[in-house]
């Protein structure tokens, strides 16, 4: 059965596309002392005051070592019971003072915090200390914490976490690791404070860290791990595919995911040939898809007839896409394929103008990476876990996209934009430079040329480079002091040309 969805509202934006991501939001629960913060300075000099106010003989350093419990079990070690009250109004009159200011972050807790909204996540904070102070730690700290909810500590943590629907809760106590056990949250437990990882194993913990900064590579494995397991769940719904199979890393990761999930009888992968195709990544897709042992197709588009794809436009993307989905829809059908899916992933339906996910989306085309909401990042992670070549392979957008908006798309233009773009990248190679983005922009009158940032000065310095692209039809040539940019015609737009 399909995890439940829901819409992420992107119809404003591209009209006719419904995305859909996993319907469970991921909410992560910390303690605070000792997993987020080191507050035993600040404690020790709350203690201290305390102490000389009331003239008590506190052993202040004892008392900031057991963080974790509610402060009226350490006022019961020095005070007598009708005092605890009193006391423990002075000790949080006295807090803000003394304790927020010498109170440091727990390394790794910045990126922790970080990570959990990268992933599209909430933080909250549950602690036994009081909520005002606690609130003041995150806020002195900057702490991208969403909601803090103070005064509970062990299993009384599980009514916040529940509350809240956290999914997992760290913290470095035995107790913490009951919060999460009571609330049905995955305990994560760091050995960062009074409790040692043999205790916190004992208690139950699912995962011990040595400290928060072994918590984003786990949550980057973790978050991997359960949206590709969305993708198998997607395509095995989805019975049988026909890849659109650029070549690129996205659509290779979505073949390689595909034959994994499916029958390879039950999968095909369609590179369309066209002049906008680079020679060399027909060969490569041919090679990658006969690796996996899926049928390889490769029929003929042809954008060029299309006048608005010749006209070039902001909106170019359009036609090309709807073009291979009206060749590649048929071609499904005929192989005895249920759909035709592209590589869209859940960065290209937030990252500025896609013109091309309208067009496929309108010709019925499914997007399994977008649907289990795989980033770019988590693509190329995935890519590296199963050995594919394509992990790491810079982004190869079609040679039209080179052409800048305004300019007709010719034969002619795509032909010298690929001489120049093959030819520069032997002359570095000679060189012994290693490139990994370079893009001759055709202006019309002109080329523009975007490389990686450390061979800008080489390039524009080097009289090969020079020759390199006279030779390939450019009477002039200039080298972008900005350096590679992806989508840096789009900022040639204006917002009509973009949204027409």
């Amino acid at each position: 059965m399909q995890p439940p969805t829901v819409n992420v509202g992107c119809e404003d934006k591209y009209p006719g596309v419904v995305t859909t991501l996993p319907a469970t939001p991921l909410v992560v629960g910390f303690d605070l002392d000792m997993t987020l913060i080191d507050s035993r300075p600040g404690v020790r000099a709350v203690w201290e005051e305390l102490a000389r106010l009331t003239g008590t003989p506190i052993d202040a350093g004892q008392a900031a070592s057991r963080l974790g419990p509610p402060l009226t079990l350490e006022l019961g070690r020095w005070f007598p019971s009708d005092q605890i009250e009193p006391m423990a109004q002075l000790y949080r009159s006295l807090y803000p003072g003394l304790a927020i200011e010498p109170t440091p972050a727990m390394p790794g807790a910045a990126d922790a915090l970080a990570a959990v909204r990268r992933h599209g996540g909430r933080s909250l904070v549950v602690t036994a200390k009081h909520e005002g102070n606690a609130e003041l730690h995150v806020q002195h700290l900057d702490l991208p914490v969403d909601t803090v909810v103070g005064g509970l500590w062990g299993e009384g943590k599980a009514a916040a976490l529940g509350e809240h629907a956290a999914s997992v809760y760290v913290g470095d106590h035995v107790l913490d690791v009951a919060g999460a056990r009571a609330a049905g949250a995955l305990s994560v437990a760091v050995a960062s404070g009074p409790c040692s990882a043999e205790e916190l194993a004992g208690a139950g913990a699912d995962v011990i860290l040595d400290d928060l900064t072994q918590f984003v590579p786990w949550l980057d494995g973790r978050m991997l791990d359960r949206r590709l397991a969305a993708l198998e769940t997607r395509l095995r719904a989805l019975g049988s595919v026909l890849v659109a199979f650029s070549g690129g890393a996205d659509s290779a990761l979505l073949l390689a995911a595909a034959v994994r999930a499916l029958d390879p009888s039950r999968v095909a992968a369609a590179t369309a040939v066209s002049g906008s195709l680079p020679d060399t990544e027909l060969a490569a897709a041919r090679r990658f898809a006969a690796e996996l042992g899926v049928r390889w197709l490769s029929p003929h588009t042809h954008e060029m007839e299309r006048e608005g794809y010749r006209a070039n436009a902001g909106d170019r993307c359009y036609f090309c896409k709807a073009e291979l989905l009206e060749v590649l829809g048929p071609m499904a059908t005929a192989h005895g394929l249920a759909c035709v899916a592209t590589g869209t992933n859940a960065d290209d339906i937030v990252a500025g103008f896609r013109p091309g996910i309208r067009a496929a989306a309108e010709r019925g085309a499914v997007t399994p990476l977008l649907d289990a909401g795989l980033t770019k990042d988590q693509v190329r992670a995935a890519s590296a876990r199963w050995g594919l070549p394509t992990w790491d392979k810079p982004a190869a957008a079609c040679l039209s996209s080179r052409i800048a908006y305004g300019v007709e798309v010719t034969p002619h233009r795509l032909a010298r934009v690929e001489r120049a773009e093959v030819g520069l990248r032997a002359v570095l190679a000679t060189a012994g430079r290693t490139v990994r983005d370079l893009r001759v922009r055709d202006l019309g009158d002109g080329a523009r040329v975007e490389v990686d940032r450390d061979l800008v000065s080489w390039v524009r310095d080097s009289a090969e480079a020079s020759a390199v692209l006279a030779d390939a039809g450019f009477s002039a040539a200039e080298v972008d002091p900005r350096g590679f940019r992806s989508g840096s015609m789009n900022e040639l737009l204006t917002d009509r040309e973009r949204y027409r």
